[in-house]
């Protein structure tokens, strides 16, 4: 057994002997503003992650740090209501163990989500940008070092990160609930500082849509361990550059706040349809 493995069986241990046999069947990472959606659930159980020995801890302002295990619908999910980010400090094996843990308990589908700064091209704050795909290449790559043959081979094929049944039925669903929706790129930096005007520059002309610190490693290392992966971006704000205004974390909350019913209904919906 490899060392990541066992590190995610000895969290899951703990996990499991406080959650009575629940098995989630979809994993949902709520992002920067938006992790009210786990108070609107059926929760069966909640368990913090300073609980969990060896658990990286989420030191974002508006990151509860917990997972939340309940239903939406019919549908079994766990809630990461506050994820790890790169820039907290913490290794890339911590940043990704919570993904790893979430399939370890059952969860075959991650639902990814996230605030990010807006590329121009049509999208301005409060828009939901559904993700098609990612660009990873600025951060480390989150499966470097020995290749855990019990989560995946060595040399995944990322092809179809983001699964087109899922973008479809969020796009269907949008259409029902009238929520409009957009789609595109998202980019993952490292953060914590904003971008330069230069660097969205630069963004854009790689063909991302959409700018942030978190999500694309995350989908890497469940791709790794063949989920079924979506994601929406919440646009949160104009890149650096394109807003008239200086950026900041709680422009970033402030606008996760407005717009977080109809985000909540829409991924509820969709998870529930799942």
């Amino acid at each position: 057994m490899g060392k990541i493995v066992d590190r995610v069986d000895k969290c899951c241990d703990y996990i499991k002997s406080k959650i009575d046999g629940f098995v989630p069947k979809v994993a949902l990472i709520l992002g920067s503003g938006l992790g009210d959606l786990a108070e609107q659930i059926e929760v069966v159980a909640s368990v913090d992650y300073s609980d969990i020995q060896g658990f990286p801890q989420s030191t974002v302002a508006g990151h509860k740090g917990r997972f939340v295990f309940g239903h939406i619908g019919e549908t079994p999910v766990v809630i990461m209501q506050g994820r790890v980010h790169y820039y907290e400090g913490y290794t890339m094996e911590d940043v990704v163990l919570p993904i790893r843990i979430m399939h370890s308990l059952g969860a075959g589908t991650l639902f990814l989500t996230n605030a990010a700064g807006g590329l121009g091209d049509g999208f301005k704050a409060g828009d939901l940008m559904v993700i098609t795909d990612h660009i990873s290449c600025f951060v480390p790559n989150p499966l470097l070092g020995p290749n855990e043959d019990a989560l995946g081979v060595r040399f995944p094929d990322m092809s179809n990160v983001y699964d087109k049944d899922l973008q479809q039925l969020i796009f269907d669903t949008s259409a029902k609930l009238n929520i409009p929706v957009k789609q595109g790129v998202y980019l993952q930096l490292t953060g914590p500082s904003y971008e330069t005007p230069a660097e969205v520059r630069m963004c854009k002309l790689l063909g991302a849509s959409a700018v942030g610190m978190s999500t694309a490693v995350e989908a890497v290392v469940a791709n790794h361990m063949k989920m079924k992966i979506c994601g929406i971006s919440f646009i949160s704000n104009l890149a650096s550059g394109i807003s008239e205004t200086p950026l900041s974390h709680e422009e970033v909350k402030a606008a996760g706040d407005a717009v977080a019913p109809k985000f909540q209904a829409l991924v509820k919906e969709v998870i529930a349809s799942m």
